[in-house]
């Protein structure tokens, strides 16, 4: 599956980085402590997070992150988004909280 495909499946509005839409998923990682997303999340993950601060996007350009789902409706910033379209790293919204966004994935089978 792909970002753009995922975000069809689950009804995520994609807010940024539309250029990485066709990137390829191969699982799932959910966490805020930004250190522990660098140790633990691997190439072509999805992250899903509460973080919508810029630091989200040099983290996912660093692990290579698919995607970056930010949860519960929080609002990302204008310079978050700029960055993210900048490095081409899909931000997709989501009113939903993390633990159903990841059962969600889980029933996809991410």
């Amino acid at each position: 599956m792909n970002v753009d495909g995922l975000c069809r499946s689950l009804g995520l509005n994609p807010v940024a980085g539309r250029k990485g839409m066709e990137r390829k998923v191969n699982g799932a990682y959910a966490g805020d402590l930004l250190s522990f997303v660098m140790a633990n999340a691997a190439r072509g993950n999805v992250w899903v997070t509460i973080q919508a601060h810029s630091n989200i996007v040099a983290v996912a350009s660093l692990v290579e992150i698919a995607c970056i789902i930010v949860a519960a409706g929080v609002e990302v910033d204008g310079d978050t988004l700029a960055k993210a379209n900048g490095e081409g790293i899909p931000i997709l919204a989501a009113e939903d909280d993390i633990y159903t966004l990841c059962c969600k994935l889980h029933d996809l089978g991410v």
